[in-house]
């Protein structure tokens, strides 16, 4: 009895300690994922919101670290702000690498890069030119060197929490320098440089960084790395945000609404107008929109529209392309190449435009002005025989069909008579 009872005891235990034991085995065995993200192009607020996003899920998943593959010409201080706060904020280490071989951490760039935890570089890569510009409006002297002041005090800041190189951080904003991967690892402005992902996870296995949640040890080497892709909603909301693309939706939203207004109950062109103008209108919020520009396009549409009404012998078509590729060069205000319009784009879409006006309208003036051919306003115009004697009233044949008829002027049988009016059941005639 004393037997059983004890073998009792001792089962449960047994399997107690070695579920103790082998959970610590399992957790070796697997692991926590390194997450990796890659950011091209422009920062803007879908890179922003990727980005948060990414730093989020690796916090959940408790990630032993998150990389982020960037290679950017820069963009919005707003949006790298926000990138900067979710990765100061983030209790999982953030590594910045810039790569492939060829890309670049310029402007915008340089500060998130400033901002990680473990930045790192490929071989032929390069960073800096981190001067502020004034998106969306020229500044003054006195703003710039506000901007200018601001941006400095931020990226020192950025710089001594990392331990990196605050001088030539200043330097970046101040003078726009630039450098190679090389010449960046010997300035103290990154921490490593690693050939591939692999290389890079086997360098900064070890490492201690002190994140928001204290000081950790990354161990990264054995991790299972784990590629997040930015959702389908993101990449639409990033293709619309290219300028050229944004120029091209405001440009189709106008002529489907204009077609709908032409022609009421198409509906389709409507719709799709519609819908074009409301996705270029959130691509403008994240671009530096010139007003200005904007009101010089709506002239220009405004310009073609009046060229069918008043003969202007070409003056307002002329006028109209002119103030259009104006108005499309100062859409996009930025000293940057990556948030302005192709001269390509602008010059085709300028040609178009006006040509789609102009024959539109004049197919809609031509088609209110001809004359009807249907329906009793049909007979206007008409001509028929008169089939009795009219004495003020009779009978005539127009068009097949025996019509009472009234007439100022006496008209004989057999006559040729023509319709001037339509009055009721009765038309008024004249004689032929």
């Amino acid at each position: 009895m004393n037997k059983k009872i004890t073998l009792r005891l001792v089962f449960p235990c047994l399997l107690f300690l070695s579920v103790i034991l082998f959970i610590p085995s399992l957790i070796a065995t697997t692991g926590r994922p390194v997450l990796v993200i890659k950011v091209q192009g422009v920062i803007n607020p879908v890179t922003a919101e990727f980005i948060e996003k990414s730093v989020k899920r690796a916090n959940e998943q408790m990630a032993e670290a998150l990389v982020i593959e960037l290679d950017t010409p820069g963009g919005l201080d707003t949006s790298m702000r926000k990138i900067i706060q979710a990765i100061t904020g983030s209790a999982v280490p953030v590594v910045v690498y810039v790569s492939p071989s060829g890309a670049r951490a310029a402007s915008a760039g340089v500060f998130i890069t400033m901002a990680a935890h473990v930045a790192a570089m490929a071989p032929g890569t390069n960073i800096g030119a981190a001067h502020p510009v004034g998106l969306g409006g020229k500044m003054d002297k006195t703003m710039i060197e506000k901007a200018t002041n601001d941006a400095v005090a931020y990226i020192r800041a950025l710089a001594e929490s990392r331990g990196r190189n605050a001088d030539w951080a200043e330097e970046a904003v101040r003078k726009s320098v630039s450098v190679p991967a090389k010449q960046a690892l010997k300035l103290n402005v990154v921490d490593l440089i690693a050939d591939s992902l692999d290389e890079l996870l086997q360098r900064i296995d070890g490492r201690k960084v002190t994140t928001a949640a204290g000081e950790r040890v990354m161990k990264t080497e054995e991790a299972v790395v784990e590629r997040v892709e930015m959702g389908t909603r993101l990449k639409i909301l990033k293709v619309i945000s290219d300028p050229n693309v944004a120029y091209i939706l405001m440009l189709l939203g106008f002529y489907g609404l204009f077609f709908e207004l032409t022609n009421p109950g198409a509906i389709f062109p409507g719709v799709v107008g519609a819908i074009c103008l409301i996705l270029a209108f959130y691509s403008f919020q994240t671009l530096p929109v010139n007003y200005a520009g904007l009101l010089l396009i709506i002239l220009a549409i405004i310009m073609f529209i009046l060229e069918v009404k008043i003969t202007s012998h070409g003056a307002l078509t002329i006028g109209g392309i002119i103030s259009m590729i104006i108005g499309s060069l100062m859409l996009f205000e930025s000293p940057g190449p990556f948030l302005k319009l192709s001269i390509y784009l602008i010059l085709p879409a300028a040609l178009a435009t006006a040509l789609f006006f102009s024959i539109t309208l004049t197919l809609a003036v031509k088609a209110w002005k001809r004359k009807p051919v249907t329906g009793t306003e049909g007979l206007v115009g008409l001509e028929g025989i008169a089939h009795t004697d009219i004495d003020r009233e009779g009978i005539v044949l127009v068009r097949g069909e025996y019509w009472q008829a009234v007439s100022e002027e006496p008209i004989k049988k057999g006559e040729k008579v023509k319709v001037e009016a339509v009055e009721g059941l009765k038309i008024k005639i004249k004689r032929g």
